[in-house]
């Protein structure tokens, strides 16, 4: 049975990989001062085609394809672009929605910009290191924050072992 939140999320993505603005039109890591900088062709190289359209160009993947959706081992999640740690696997929850989530990043992990995209307010969600885009937060999350980050898996590595 398909929940609400399936439903409506999976209507909204038709199943289709967009890309996602923000308000200004550019991702955070084209406006922004970065520890981490590097030329589009070497983001390329380093990434790939889908990450880099992810991470660099704000895009999406499509719901319940990441194999992190389903990751449930103690571990903790990384940034795909620079290997800054951004989640503890001890704030992962299913959310049912098809993307991997949390109810909380890792402390002076991910930086937050408002996005006004698909005429919806929401809250973009970056690596503070390198910029590139993770997905957005939601107030619709479990205790203790409300949170749901809901984070590309494609923007994310996983490393087994002790939780961040």
């Amino acid at each position: 049975m398909t929940s609400r939140r399936q439903f409506l999320t999976s209507a909204a993505i038709g199943g289709v990989a967009m890309t996602i603005g923000c308000s200004t039109g550019e991702s955070a890591a084209a406006r922004g001062k970065f520890e981490v900088q590097l030329s589009d062709a070497e983001w390329k190289k380093r990434l790939g085609p889908d990450r880099f359209r992810i991470l660099r160009e704000q895009g999406t993947e499509r719901p319940f394809t990441s194999p992190l959706n389903n990751e449930k081992r103690t571990g903790t999640f990384a940034c795909a672009g620079c290997k800054l740690p951004l989640y503890s696997s001890r704030t992962k929850f299913d959310s049912g929605t098809g993307w991997p989530s949390f109810w909380q990043a890792l402390p002076n992990a991910v930086g937050t910009e408002r996005d006004v995209s698909f005429g919806m307010v929401r809250t973009e969600a970056h690596c503070r290191r390198c910029g590139g885009h993770l997905g957005h937060i939601f107030d619709d999350g479990p205790k203790p924050t409300g949170k749901r980050h809901c984070i590309n898996g494609l923007s994310l590595t996983f490393a087994p072992g002790k939780a961040a």
